[in-house]
């Protein structure tokens, strides 16, 4: 009995296997290279809080989608310190999320958005916004361990980006003028 099965399906499977198509003659065509992304325009006005803050932790992108890292920097400031918008823009939200009070802003003119948290809200969504204008209060939180900071973001649709990216290297790496003490072998200028 087994002898008449294995003939009667000998048949059916060299049917199927001419039927069926060389899995190596379809293969399908390699993916056409995406376009890199655009350049972060380094468009920013001012920090989000204080003149230069201390970068308490750095931004550091995930591997993957869900993975460890760091999606933003956190910038030391006291609780009560003032938070800026960096750019003009656009309030998307503000409100709390996860018990912590968060601003997000459409920078005006690019397709990025800024976040900000533990941060009171002093404006609410679709309100405009100029660079500099202040949209909270920092608030206290366990964000750092323990001390102040502000959790600063930078994104591109789902992308995570580096917000320090927004800043102008006169405003990275800079600081105030400083005036320097005139050298005694050079008389100051004086003018009429």
């Amino acid at each position: 009995m087994r002898h008449t099965t294995f003939w009667t399906a000998v048949p059916l499977v060299l049917a199927a296997a001419l039927l069926t198509p060389l899995a190596w003659a379809d293969a399908p065509l390699p993916a056409p290279p995406t376009a890199p992304a655009p350049p972060v325009p380094a468009l920013a006005r001012a920090w989000p809080v204080g003149t230069r803050p201390p970068v308490l932790r750095g931004w550091r992108p995930p591997a993957t989608v869900y993975g460890p890292g760091h999606r933003g920097v956190d910038l030391a400031a006291p609780a009560g310190s003032p938070v800026r918008a960096v750019a003009p823009g656009r309030v998307l939200f503000a409100g709390r999320v996860a018990g912590r009070g968060v601003v997000s802003l459409a920078v005006g003119g690019t397709d990025l958005r800024t976040t900000y948290e533990p941060v009171r809200a002093s404006v609410r969504e679709g309100d405009e916004v100029a660079a500099g204008a202040v949209a909270g209060t920092l608030e206290a939180g366990a964000h750092c361990g323990g001390a102040p900071c502000l959790h600063w973001g930078l994104l591109r649709g789902g992308t995570y980006l580096d917000p320090l990216s927004l800043l102008p290297p006169w405003l990275l790496n800079g600081g105030p003028s400083r005036l320097l003490p005139v050298r005694p072998d050079r008389p100051a200028a004086v003018s009429p």
